[in-house]
């Protein structure tokens, strides 16, 4: 059998694509690093692959809002290919500035004109900030977060993560349909881990399927229980860190 294949898209400014791109082969998939300019000349690339992963960095330096100028070019140029290959039942992840793309362009928490209903604001202290966070997943919607049942750990570095939707009636919706799947919550001490002011203390959101996700920490920065600062003496040096089950169970899914 053929190790499945994950299409890690990058642009000008990207900066954690050969990272993720070493996660997914962690997890045993075959991945390919891919220039957004060589996916618009060539949008059948997305054929042979079950994974489309837009991860972190500073798109095009950010400029206008995170994540904007990407998603304007995905939506213009790439629009008709992205949305078959999630029809067709492909799995979508967009880490921290792929989150942000994501939600930009309509492919996640969007209405029936693939207008967005929710974005990632500036964070509330107006600061950017780089610091680890105690999560939780809820629901079994999101394949990505299956068997994640204990809170875990992972990295953030964002200025614009404060997840926000247009009305209250929005979140109410995406909570009541099981979308809103990953959450900051508190540390052993019992203080709240959420960082940047996040409604209902959303770190993760998925689409109705479950198939489309896009998170603020990131998860290809702790695959290995070193790369956790306090590791010593927490963790058994040998183990996997918590990141690595989101891409393992993304490889599983389609296997």
């Amino acid at each position: 059998m053929l190790s499945p294949r994950a299409l890690v898209l990058r642009a000008p400014g990207t900066n954690c694509d050969h990272e993720t791109a070493h996660a997914f082969e962690r997890a045993g998939a075959i991945a390919r690093r891919v220039h957004v300019k060589a996916l618009a000349e060539k949008p059948t690339l997305l054929d042979d692959v079950q994974i489309l992963c837009l991860p972190g960095g500073f798109s095009y330096g950010d400029d206008i809002a995170s994540g904007r100028i990407f998603a304007l070019e995905l939506a213009l140029r790439l629009g008709d290919a992205l949305r078959a290959f999630r029809d067709r039942g492909g799995l979508v992840l967009g880490i921290c500035n792929g989150f942000q793309v994501l939600l930009q362009t309509g492919l996640l928490l969007a209405d029936a004109e693939a207008r967005p209903r929710a974005a990632l604001a500036h964070n509330r202290s107006g600061r950017f900030i780089d610091r680890w966070v105690r999560l939780e997943a809820r629901g079994a919607k999101c394949p990505f977060l299956h068997g994640l049942d204990a809170a875990f750990e992972l990295p953030i570095a964002h200025g614009e993560g404060r997840f926000v939707t247009a009305s209250q009636t929005d979140l109410d919706a995406f909570d009541a349909a099981g979308q809103l799947v990953l959450r900051y919550v508190a540390d052993a001490a019992g203080d709240s881990t959420n960082p940047n002011g996040a409604a209902a203390d959303v770190a993760g959101a998925c689409d109705a399927t479950g198939r489309v996700f896009g998170l603020m920490p990131h998860p290809e920065r702790f695959i290995d229980a070193t790369q956790h600062p306090a590791w010593s003496g927490r963790f058994d040096g040998s183990a996997a860190g918590a990141g690595l089950a989101i891409f393992a169970n993304a490889v599983k899914t389609v296997s």
